[in-house]
């Protein structure tokens, strides 16, 4: 698919709640990560209107942990929710990924429960975060660095496992590579 042109026209896009399975396939297609949560508080796709069927980029949102919650917002840590996973097809125009997020970000205005986003931009990506900037999320610092896994396949892994933390010893184990440490930019947006 080629875009339609170089800037993304408002008009001929829309953003849409998709399905946990549609995050899935575009994150295993084109984010770094190739993998994501087991789920999901809100599931925000980018559609072209003419072609509603196909999906052209994804918004994944999942509560942060408690101590990332409470370090960022500590007035309410229930309330925050954070972009785990953010991604567009490469061929969509240059602006449709800001456009993503700030649709997405209007839609969960709408759900009074929450009050503050987060996000961040991986150092071992070389992301700078110029993309929440350009949304006006406002800079949090950087976190501390933490050691980078990944699988067999390439694949991103958490070491946190439901309420268990793994130690490098079971990491190693599973048969997963540290492939260094690294810091992330961290960004946050009161609602």
């Amino acid at each position: 698919m080629k875009p339609c042109c170089p800037v993304l026209k408002k008009a001929d896009y829309e953003v849409k709640t998709v399905p946990l399975s549609v995050c899935r396939e575009m994150v295993a297609e084109y984010h770094y990560a190739k993998t994501g949560s087991n789920t999901a508080t809100f599931r925000h796709g980018l559609f072209l209107k003419t072609s509603p069927e196909i999906c052209l980029g994804v918004a994944w949102w999942i509560p942060p942990t408690k101590s990332a919650a409470l370090a960022n917002y500590p007035k309410n840590w229930k309330a925050v929710l954070v972009l785990s996973r953010l991604v567009v097809h490469p061929d969509v125009p240059q602006n449709a990924a800001s456009f993503l997020i700030m649709r997405s970000v209007n839609l969960i205005r709408k759900d009074s429960r929450w009050e503050y986003l987060l996000t961040y931009a991986d150092e071992w990506q070389k992301h700078s975060g110029a993309i929440y900037k350009a949304t006006n999320w406002q800079p949090r610092g950087k976190t501390a660095p933490e050691a980078t896994w990944v699988d067999v396949k390439g694949r991103m892994v958490s070491r946190k496992a439901g309420p268990h933390t793994r130690t490098k010893d079971e990491m190693l184990a599973l048969g997963h590579k540290m492939i260094g440490r690294f810091s992330r930019h961290r960004f946050g947006m009161a609602l």
